[in-house]
């Protein structure tokens, strides 16, 4: 019973999104939980229509900020795992324990310090500042996480066979780690492709309203101080839900296959 009342309250948020993105104004107020009869497309025609492109220029912008924000954290993440993975024991233990405290402070409890550093850096109320916070936060330390964990799964022969043979270490990671790596590659880009997707504080207090936004702040933007047409509001939810939900299923035999790797060592 826990059990099924607990997926009910994962599941009913999506069951919403999905069945008022389809209703009218008037079928939302009068019953929010009842299937749309007959369905309408043109909540998602008024979102797309609307004068200030917040869909269109939100999607462009978080679709930008994620790729380059994972294109950037997936090498480092790798690379740094790789370096830590021939380094001493203890060398790795504090070096992890490093990046755990990335993990376990709250993001806004350095965001007003990150904020400082790019206004020193000039990078304030730009999209570069905004994937340089991306880099730098707990998203590198969540993906050295994954690829270390995953990393204790390769068996050291062949990094050794490759050694004996002459390659270096940058030519060992580029052509036989990376190519390995790739279940953990997909977890890490699921994962961060979702958080850097859904992130609102960042962009909001980085980027500042005046100065771009991202598809989770433009839905702050919908949301009328007075009134709010919940049937366009809905439109525009479903419409931001569109692309991460066809990356996870692109990548979704990848996913489970670094998880249940990461499982059985």
């Amino acid at each position: 019973m826990a059990a099924a009342l607990l997926t009910l309250a994962f599941v009913s948020p999506v069951y919403l999104t999905i069945v008022n993105a389809f209703k009218t104004q008037d079928q939302i107020v009068r019953d929010p939980a009842a299937p749309p009869a007959p369905p309408t497309t043109h909540n998602l025609s008024d979102a797309l229509a609307r004068p200030d492109r917040i869909v269109q220029i939100g999607l462009t912008n978080s679709a930008v900020t994620v790729v380059v924000s994972v294109l950037l954290i997936i090498p480092l993440g790798a690379a740094l795992s790789f370096w830590l993975s021939r380094r001493s024991a203890r060398l790795r233990r504090i070096v992890l324990a490093g990046f755990a405290a990335g993990l376990m402070i709250p993001p806004a409890v350095v965001l007003l310090p990150t904020i400082r550093v790019l206004t020193f850096l000039h990078l304030d109320h730009t999209y570069p500042g905004l994937v340089l916070a991306n880099v730098g936060g707990g998203y590198l330390s969540f993906a050295v996480f994954v690829y270390s964990g995953f990393l204790r799964s390769i068996p050291g022969e062949i990094i050794e066979a490759a050694t004996v043979d002459g390659a270096g270490s940058l030519r060992i990671w580029r052509t036989i780690v990376m190519p390995l790596l790739r279940p953990a590659t997909a977890t890490v880009t699921i994962f961060l492709s979702l958080w850097i997707w859904n992130d609102f504080m960042n962009p909001q207090f980085i980027l500042g309203p005046l100065h771009g936004q991202t598809i989770t702040t433009g839905l702050y933007l919908s949301v009328g101080q007075y009134s709010t047409n919940y049937a366009q509001l809905f439109g525009v939810m479903f419409l931001a839900a569109v692309i991460p939900v066809a990356g996870y299923l692109a990548l979704q035999k990848q996913f489970i296959a670094g998880l249940t790797s990461g499982a059985t060592k």
